[in-house]
């Protein structure tokens, strides 16, 4: 059963977030005003080193007042691809080089509300360059075992969802379902 749109108009917009009206039908002939936020879309990038660990950043989320694990992550500019945007966010997030960024997961983490897609990937760590450039992302980097992932989920250490989509997907990749 599919909604018809019968038109948009946004009501408040900015480089990050837009949010607009959507006149639309649902399939019982209800017709109404659904707010959309429009976002920019997300590379996350899931980098795994030689011993079976991921690298990770433990970060403040102000919105929600958390700490939290995180994958490396950031919107993608409009002059790049989905790769290219998840191997800049690494390097200047984490300092470190990485290989091939391949395609691991699609996710849209909230598609009854917003737009946003997030583009998921897996890369093996290549190179630490040096200190990140972007300073203002993370307390502390660490390499975090495979096997650890699991407890930090069900402890909720790990809670953003462009991370937990990304770690689920590494987990299910190594029990071999």
């Amino acid at each position: 059963m599919q909604w018809k749109i019968h038109g948009e108009r946004p009501i408040y917009e900015n480089p990050w977030v837009n949010v607009w009206l959507v006149d639309v039908e649902q399939p019982d002939g209800h017709r109404w005003e659904h707010h959309v936020l429009k976002l920019r879309h997300l590379a996350v990038a899931a980098v795994v080193n030689d011993q079976r660990q991921v690298l990770m950043m433990w970060r403040h989320r102000f919105i929600t007042d958390s700490w939290a694990w995180e994958l490396p992550m950031g919107l993608i500019e409009a002059d790049e691809t989905a790769a290219d945007a998840a191997a800049r966010e690494v390097l200047e997030e984490t300092g470190w080089r990485t290989g091939e960024m391949k395609p691991l997961i699609y996710a849209q983490p909230a598609n009854g509300i917003t737009d946003s897609e997030h583009f998921v990937f897996r890369a093996d760590a290549l190179e630490y360059i040096g200190p990140p450039t972007e300073r203002n992302e993370s307390d502390r980097l660490e390499w975090i075992a495979l096997s650890d992932l699991r407890g930090m989920i069900d402890r909720r250490e790990i809670v953003s969802s462009g991370s937990l989509v990304g770690v689920l997907y590494l987990l299910l990749d190594e029990s071999g379902l």
